[in-house]
Formats: C-alpha cells, structure tokens, sequence
C-alpha cells in the first residue's frame, strides 16, 4: 500500500471519506480499521491517532456533513413565521431526498446504524436537535400566536420528529436503484405533496399553507431570475 505525505487535517478528511463508504456498505461493526487505512492510503497507527475511538470517526463524519451545508447558513437567517415553518418542511424533503451519491452514502449509515448500537444515529439527532429544532420551535410558536396552527394539542418535539420521519423513509425508500415505492408523479410532485401532508399533520390551516407555499414559490421565482441575470452577464 503506497503511503501518501498529508497535512493533519487532510489526513483527518481522507479517512473520514474513506471510511463513509465502507461504513455504509458493510455497516459498522463489519468494517476494519485495517480496511480503513488502505481505503485512505495511510497506516492504521495514523488512523487510532485521529480517531481512537469509532465513536470519534462518527462524530468527524457528523460534522463534515454540517461544514458548508448552504441549507443550515439559510435556516440561521429566518425571521420566525409560519411561513418560514412552510419553507423549513419543504427545504427538509428536497434535502432529504436529494439523489445525489454523498447524501445515499449517509442514509446508508444511518440505516446501518439503526440495525447496530445506534450510535451514530444518535449523534446525527443530536445535531439536529442543536442546529435545526430550535428554529422549527420558533417557527411553530410564531404560527401558534398568528392563529395558523390549530388541531389537536402534540409536542413540539413531537411534531418536528414526526415530520422528520415522513422525509427520511422517503429517502431511505429511494436507496435501491429505481426507489421501492409506487409513488404517482415525478419526485418534485411527491415531494410538494409531502410537504403538504407535513404541514396539515403539524396543524396548519389550508389557508396559511396556502399562503406559505406562495411565498416559496415566488421565492424560487425571483431566484431563477436573478440566477439567469447572472449568467447572462457571465
């Protein structure tokens, strides 16, 4: 195996990459450190250095997944509204359900990780809960308080759970090539009908979600736009 010369932290990022695959192919309990090492091109001594623990790499792996997450800077800047709460739902099941490679690779481990000790599932929710529940309590008041939200009284966390669970067996059902449920329409179809059902089991009125869904929608308009302003001037 030809050792390759790298700084800390591309050592660091190297062998999180490498391992991602393994880890979701093989699950966690079934793969080697040794089988680590040669995937990443570096010595096992060098990956117990980085990562005395597995534990370590899923928390590595956790974080690299939030570092430039475009999604997590947008939720940072929503003003609490519902109609904030409309575009969180939604921007949680194009997030989820995105094709590409890197995003199956992680839903593979977390599938995995729920067959093994769940250990990394649990750091994923704890990251969630940090970086994306706070926001969605928020969102959820600031519905409460402008008579949007009705229906019957469900934990907060209750709701954001429950919202979540809709969007990741969504995704987790597209891993086998060709997806494995006989959804009607294209993806964009089923999943603006899923944001739908979201909203109306958190207790939005018809008629806030509406409203919510047309702001998104005139959002996304003035963005292409100013996307084909862009270029055009490229």
């Amino acid at each position: 195996m030809a050792i390759i010369r790298l700084d800390n932290e591309e050592r660091r990022r190297r062998i999180v990459e490498a391992a991602m695959p393994l880890f979701a192919r093989k699950g966690f309990a079934g793969t080697t450190t040794k089988e680590i090492a040669e995937a990443a091109c570096v010595s096992e001594a060098l990956v117990f250095k980085h990562f005395p623990s597995k534990a370590a790499l899923y928390a590595a792996i956790v974080r690299m997944g939030c570092l430039g997450e475009p999604e997590l800077e947008c939720l940072s800047q929503l003003t609490p509204s519902t109609a904030s709460l409309v575009a969180m739902m939604h921007y949680m099941l194009q997030h989820l359900c995105e094709a590409s490679a890197d995003r199956q690779t992680r839903h593979r481990l977390m599938l995995n990780s729920f067959l093994d000790d769940g250990e990394y599932c649990q750091l994923v929710c704890d990251t969630v809960v940090a970086q994306v529940y706070p926001k969605f309590a928020e969102c959820i008041e600031a519905a409460r308080a402008a008579g949007d939200l009705k229906g019957a009284p469900i934990a907060t966390e209750n709701r954001f759970w429950f919202a979540q669970h809709v969007a990741a067996m969504m995704a987790f059902a597209r891993l086998p090539a060709g997806g494995t449920v006989p959804y009607s329409g294209d993806m964009q179809t089923v999943i603006a009908e899923a944001t739908n059902f979201i909203l109306r089991g958190l207790g939005l009125t018809d008629e806030a979600i509406a409203a919510g869904l047309a702001q998104l929608a005139e959002y996304h308009s003035e963005a292409m736009e100013t996307m084909a302003e862009e270029k055009s001037l490229a």
